[in-house]
């Protein structure tokens, strides 16, 4: 069973979260729900390994993966007011957790090795963090598994072959998905809902059954048995379209509808409601926030009053996209819910794009949710043929994907067509390859911050070059595989580990050692 393919709600635009980086709090806070459903909500003690040279050791506690594991361990959601206050909360649970920074092979730098406890037992989980707020659980109980949190995820293990209850169940369930794992010890079944309680003790009558682990749906679009999508890449997509001429941002809604099961009425409604909490989000951060633990503080009203003022250079759209990234920006590092699009760190140079020249515009928020499905279908070939994690393929996969994406979604709300939408989303993101992630302090503000802006400074102008017809050579598809390639032969230390690049400048480890203090304090 292999994961699923990226659903723009599931994989690009979103998850609607709160927190300083997707690929550390929301994924995080995915793991530890996973591991709250699969010991049936009751939880004594974690024992928590994280790999030495991965991202996670270095940055844990800076970057929000803490409080996630701890709020999903809880039991909360992504947006929960509750986890600012998370280790209050975890103190008070009864949950004892402990954290080991040791060797072991690790095939990701974002892997969580979980060993948890009740009274009922012990069960470990192994699980990627694999960007954007996307995960896999790899391994429970020392058995390779692959599941992504898009299902409800039921494994039996029982004492003897279990090939003739793997049989009766998928006679039984035609809706699940059934599927023996260690010969035979093992059964999975994957559907979007759980047997029920009577079901569950029937069969527990007819099997000698060691354990029952259920692990719930955490993410908003769900599975679909025997999907069929009409395309997987852009060049798949120009054929598909060859006799439909359809707008990107019609295929956006073709893709999803086919990928989440749902009408096409219900992918631009879903889109409409970001866009509206995108528009919510930019008001918060423009009226000013306040958060202890970050470098910068609230910039963002000030640059509002130099605009207005007219004391800036002028760029015109330009400086209203900077406005609208900055409160965006500040949003997010104060921990209020924002949407990471397509990561938290990369969560505004797409979104305050469209926002900046749908407002200089007088766009209406169709016409910006119209731009916002575009750029998702732009994101989905990313997902499917890279990544959206730092710690995978470095800034050029979160601020330049976000840039790509961003360049699409502006020639749409300049009513350009099929072929210059995906010209400057190609230029764009050309234009990004390279790019490292160097948190300073570990903190996801700065560079973040400015590189968000560059990512959007390069949309504006890439647009303009493909509205204008300009040739972006390098077709989309052949950019995204060289990003890949590029982001995987970057050293470790530019990867968002902190140890390389402006994160280890004398300055960021002043600002470190500060911020450490102010907490504590």
């Amino acid at each position: 069973m292999a994961i699923s393919p990226p659903s723009i709600f599931n994989d690009v635009i979103g998850p609607v979260m709160r927190g300083a980086s997707s690929s550390h709090c929301a994924a995080a806070l995915r793991i530890g729900r996973l591991a709250r459903s699969m010991m049936g909500g009751q939880i004594d003690k974690v024992h928590l390994q994280l790999e030495r040279r991965g991202a996670l050791a270095t940055t844990f506690d800076t970057q929000g993966s803490d409080m996630g594991l701890c709020g999903g361990l809880l039991g909360w959601d992504l947006t929960d007011e509750r986890l600012l206050n998370f280790k209050q909360a975890m103190g008070g649970s009864g949950i004892e957790l402990t954290i080991e920074i040791c060797d072991f092979p690790a095939p990701s730098p974002n892997l969580y090795k979980l060993r948890l406890e009740n009274a009922a037992g012990v069960h470990e989980l192994t699980a990627d963090s694999t960007g954007g707020g996307m995960i896999q659980v790899m391994e429970i109980d020392g058995v390779p598994i692959s599941l992504a949190g898009d299902c409800h995820g039921t494994l039996i293990f029982v004492e003897k072959d279990g090939r003739l209850l793997a049989q009766e169940l998928a006679d039984s369930y035609l809706d699940q998905e059934v599927r023996l794992h260690d010969d035979g010890k093992l059964i999975e079944m994957r559907g979007q809902s759980f047997l029920r309680a009577d079901e569950q003790a029937s069969w527990r009558g007819k099997a000698k059954i060691q354990a029952w682990l259920e692990l719930e749906q955490v993410l908003p679009v769900a599975w679909q048995r025997d999907l069929q999508l009409p395309f997987q890449s852009c060049e798949e997509m120009f054929a598909y379209n060859e006799e439909r001429g359809l707008a990107l941002w019609e295929l956006a809604v073709a893709y999803e509808s086919a990928r989440g099961g749902i009408s096409d009425e219900e992918v631009f409604a879903r889109m409409r409601e970001i866009v509206l909490l995108l528009q919510n989000a930019v008001e918060i951060g423009l009226a000013g926030t306040e958060y202890e633990d970050r470098i910068l503080g609230p910039q963002a009203p000030s640059f509002a009053v130099a605009l207005q003022e007219g004391k800036l250079l002028e760029l015109g759209m330009l400086n209203e996209i900077t406005l609208q990234i900055s409160a965006m920006m500040e949003v997010k590092s104060s921990m209020g819910v924002i949407v990471a699009a397509p990561t938290a760190g990369a969560c505004a140079a797409l979104p305050g794009s469209v926002l900046g020249a749908g407002k200089i515009r007088g766009a209406s928020v169709e016409d910006m949710t119209r731009a916002m499905l575009a750029s998702g279908m732009i994101g989905t070939f990313i997902a499917t043929h890279s990544t959206f994690a730092a710690e995978k393929a470095g800034c050029q996969a979160e601020c330049g994907a976000g840039s790509g994406m961003a360049a699409a979604a502006l020639v749409t709300l300049a009513g350009g067509n099929l072929q210059q939408s995906i010209a400057a989303a190609s230029m764009a993101l050309q234009n990004m390859l390279g790019l490292i992630c160097d948190p300073v302090a570990k903190r996801v503000e700065v560079p973040c911050l400015g590189r968000n802006v560059l990512g959007a400074s390069n949309a504006v102008t890439c647009a303009n070059m493909a509205l204008s017809d300009f040739d972006a050579i390098i077709p989309l598809d052949e950019v995204i595989t060289a990003m890949d390639s590029i982001g995987r032969s970057m050293p470790c230390e530019v990867r968002c580990t902190g140890l390389g690049g402006l994160a280890v400048t004398p300055t960021s480890e002043r600002l470190e050692v500060e911020l450490a203090q102010r907490c504590c304090s």
